[in-house]
Parts: C-alpha cells; sequence; structure tokens
C-alpha cells in the first residue's frame, strides 16, 4: 500500500472525475463557518468533528464520497476513517483546487 493510499487519495488510476462518473458526492470537512465562506457547489458540509456520527447516514447514500478541505489534511483523516468504515473514498485536498479541478 503506497504512501496515497495511506493519506486516503485512493488508487494512482483513479482521478476526481472518475469517482464523479461513478456518482461521488463531494462532502467538505471543514467548519461550518468555513464552508459559509465558500465552497464548492453542491457539496455537503459534514465537519471532520461530527463525521465519525454521520458514517450510517453517509453509507446509506451508497455513493463513492470525495472528501475535501482548507489543505488537505482534515480530509485526509476524514478519508481514512471513511474507508476504515468500508466506504469507497478519495481525499480531494483542499477545495479550492478541487473546484479548479472539476471546473
Amino acid at each position: 500500500m503506497g504512501l496515497f493510499n495511506i493519506l486516503g487519495f485512493g488508487s494512482k488510476g483513479e482521478s476526481v472525475k472518475d469517482f464523479l462518473q461513478k456518482g461521488a458526492v463531494i462532502i467538505d470537512v471543514r467548519t461550518y463557518e468555513e464552508f459559509a465562506s465558500g465552497h464548492i457547489q453542491g457539496s455537503k458540509n459534514i465537519p471532520l468533528q461530527v463525521i465519525n456520527g454521520k458514517v450510517a447516514e453517509i453509507k446509506k447514500r451508497n455513493q463513492p464520497v470525495i472528501v475535501c478541505c482548507r489543505s488537505g489534511m482534515r480530509s485526509a483523516q476524514a478519508a481514512s476513517l471513511l474507508k476504515a468504515q468500508g466506504i469507497e473514498v478519495m481525499n480531494g485536498g483542499g477545495w479550492e483546487r478541487l473546484e479548479k479541478e472539476l471546473g
């Protein structure tokens, strides 16, 4: 298992666009205040501090997940937690960089 897999970035061959084609939802794990100051249109806000309590809700969606935050550190933690719960997840890193990649 490579470093990127450990950090939750997914396998080498899978891109953000691949995940989106599979119907992925984007979850922003920043605080509510950070999210309110700017975010990717259509993304869901579930702060890292509460994401553990939302795992069942996320699993119910039965969709792959792309997590993002400000820099990629909190989203790496969230990706690791969700992956351990059996959710197909990718760390999208910082939301502004991710937004540019989507554009």
